[in-house]
């Protein structure tokens, strides 16, 4: 089976030196178990999801915890028992060590309310998400980029070489029929699952509410909760609109994008390489893929993404802007291998817009050849997260 070595590794090790408690957190089956245990092979694992030890987790804490007090643990899925985390917080107080308790969890709503509560300036807080294309790549994995689309970054699927529809058919059907299902505690879930189909189709537009709402046949206010249970279990992330006063008029509606871009391939029905080369929404999954890369290559460092994107009521939009403290560089996305000068166009406007304090942009795209043009650094898709690696200004 194959190793991935995953970039957050070092930072997961950095910060258990100053603090108790580490949290991950991330969608299911994106590497978090196998991560923390690789990480801490000497540490005792207890996994929450098995029902007879979260029952005595729920019954006795104080005994359950005995046995961790001196050296600490692993605990899986730690949102299954929450209640445990104000036992924890007595014991890390009480004992003052680093790295004691490596906890995960896949559910943001319901743990990051907890730690709030009882962990607060305990524990240090990660994401992982699905695996990188640099990590894909230093594994082995040198994929043409249909194939990326259509496989994404789930581990499991390369380390045991699954068919990715059949894995993200699994992945999808499990995720509606437990994790929704504990999230929104409703019985018939086919019209959210038409939903989450319907918003696959929406990667990289402004969010309307109300049109999203009437394409499924649910209110406005509906589609606003079940976007926010698509976000608590890391399905989507919503990238917010680059606010300033600029003297325009800006759009203030977020843009979706999926965590993991094999996952919206099979949502919009992709199921070959063929298909996803004449796929009219390929351009969408591409940007999705990029998006999501220049969200890992910040979250692999323990470090907020800072991700927006501009666009004002003439329609002028650049895909992305990075916030470096006060300055702000422009990133643009285009799927085709064909460099044309059109592509330059919005990171020009951004830079007039904003004068000195827009950085050096880029266009990322899908050719090969790498090169600056005026004040434009054209880079390949592969290399998209080398360009927040670096600090900028």
């Amino acid at each position: 089976m194959t190793f991935f070595k995953r970039k957050i590794e070092g930072e997961l090790l950095k910060l258990t030196t100053g603090y108790p408690v580490v949290t991950v957190v991330g969608p299911r089956q994106s590497g978090k178990t196998t991560l923390v245990r690789r990480a801490f092979p000497n540490k005792p694992y207890v996994n929450l999801e098995s029902p007879d030890v979260r029952e005595l987790a729920q019954t006795d804490p104080r005994g359950f915890l005995e046995p961790y007090e001196r050296d600490g643990a692993i605990f899986d899925e730690i949102q299954r028992v929450p209640s445990l985390l104000s036992y924890i917080q007595v014991l890390v107080d009480e004992r003052r060590k680093t790295g004691m308790f490596i906890l995960t969890g896949s559910h943001q709503l319901e743990l990051h309310q907890a730690i709030s509560q009882s962990l607060a300036g305990r524990t240090a807080l990660l994401h992982l998400l699905p695996m990188s294309l640099t990590e894909l790549s230093e594994a082995g994995f040198k994929l043409p980029l249909d194939e990326l689309l259509l496989k994404g970054g789930y581990p499991r699927i390369f380390s045991h070489n699954l068919e990715a529809t059949s894995a993200y058919r699994s992945y999808f059907q499990t995720y509606v029929e437990r994790d929704v299902r504990q999230l929104m505690q409703v019985k018939d879930l086919t019209q959210f699952q038409r939903f989450v189909r319907t918003c696959a189709g929406r990667i990289g537009q402004p969010l309307n509410l109300e049109g999203l709402g009437s394409d499924v046949g649910v209110s406005a206010h509906t589609v606003k909760h079940w976007l926010s249970i698509l976000e608590a279990s890391f399905v989507i992330v919503r990238l917010l609109p680059y606010y300033e006063n600029f003297g325009k008029r800006l759009t203030k509606a977020s843009k979706l994008y999926f965590t993991d871009v094999g996952l919206a391939s099979y949502l919009l029905g992709i199921e070959t390489e063929q298909q996803m080369s004449r796929d009219p929404l390929r351009g969408h999954l591409f940007e999705n893929l990029v998006v999501t890369e220049l969200a890992k290559s910040r979250l692999n460092r323990g470090l907020d993404p800072n991700l927006y994107f501009f666009r004002d009521a003439h329609g002028n939009e650049v895909d992305v802007v990075y916030q470096a403290g006060r300055q702000l560089i422009p990133i643009e996305i285009k799927s085709s291998k064909t460099f044309t000068a059109e592509f330059l166009k919005p990171v020009r406007f951004f830079n007039d817009l904003v004068g000195e304090r827009c950085g050096p942009g880029f266009v990322v795209y899908a050719g090969e050849h790498e090169q600056t043009v005026d004040v434009v650094k054209l880079v390949n898709y592969m290399h998209a997260g080398r360009l927040l690696a670096t600090p900028h200004g």
